[in-house]
């Protein structure tokens, strides 16, 4: 069976953020990227299938030299091989593109990657990438189970969960508790030094976005505490001050 999950190379969710160029360009100095949390789960239960049925893992990052750590993190994780698209991620349509042009280059089995990035959190790649390569697509997974060519899987739904089976070839964004985070070990860092990425140049696709400008949420407002028998107090405030009455 052969794999590919498809990684993002986001800020850690600690990072203080900001913008420059009159709020138009991200700035990267002194971030800390990781792994996307989600595409971790989409990792680590692609390691595990590929340990129960055999087969070959390759991650996938859309992204430009930065990115190259998370690979190796994910070589030393169980990946057997990498492949970094050498462009910046502009938008979903763009990555999806770029995903699609490699699977359909190789004829993977199951896509995996996860629900959504923690920096836009657009959650529509998987979708895109699944009708630009004519298979069928679901998300949230929780549960993924693989019996010769069928996938068994459940997903997240209002309200409870949906439990499914589908053909292979599959596309699948994940998330927990479909399987626990791995952490590398020093045989993985070790052998992953010598595992192959292969550094790709994108295939061209019209711009279907436009970036206009960045702009951080409104810093928290101050707290107000309203003694318990203030009620009147309260709903006064809560009409002409917070305004939402």
């Amino acid at each position: 069976m052969k794999i590919l999950v498809c990684i993002s190379n986001v800020p850690d969710t600690t990072a203080k953020i900001s913008f420059t160029d009159n709020d138009t360009k991200f700035n990267k100095t002194g971030v800390q990227f990781i792994i996307g949390p989600y595409d971790d789960y989409a990792l680590a239960r692609a390691v595990e299938l590929k340990e129960q049925h055999g087969g070959t893992v390759t991650v996938l990052n859309v992204g430009e030299s930065e990115s190259d750590p998370q690979l190796r993190k994910a070589l030393a994780i169980g990946a057997d091989d990498a492949i970094r698209v050498n462009t910046e991620p502009t938008d979903s349509y763009f990555v999806a593109a770029q995903i699609a042009h490699i699977a359909s280059q190789n004829s993977y089995d199951l896509i995996l990657m996860g629900r959504e990035s923690i920096d836009f959190n657009s959650g529509v790649v998987h979708g895109l990438v699944g009708e630009m390569l004519g298979i069928a697509s679901y998300s949230p997974v929780m549960k993924l189970d693989i019996t010769g060519n069928e996938a068994k899987f459940a997903r997240e739904i209002d309200g409870g969960k949906e439990h499914l089976s589908a053909a292979l070839p599959l596309v699948l964004g994940c998330q927990e508790p479909i399987a626990e985070w791995k952490i590398p070990n020093m045989r993985g860092i070790m052998t992953a030094r010598t595992k192959s990425l292969a550094v790709v140049e994108p295939v061209s696709v019209d711009d279907s976005t436009v970036l206009e400008k960045y702009a951080l949420p409104a810093p928290k407002g101050s707290c107000r505490m309203i003694p318990a028998e203030e009620a009147e107090q309260l709903i006064a405030l809560l009409k002409t001050e917070a305004k939402v009455l």
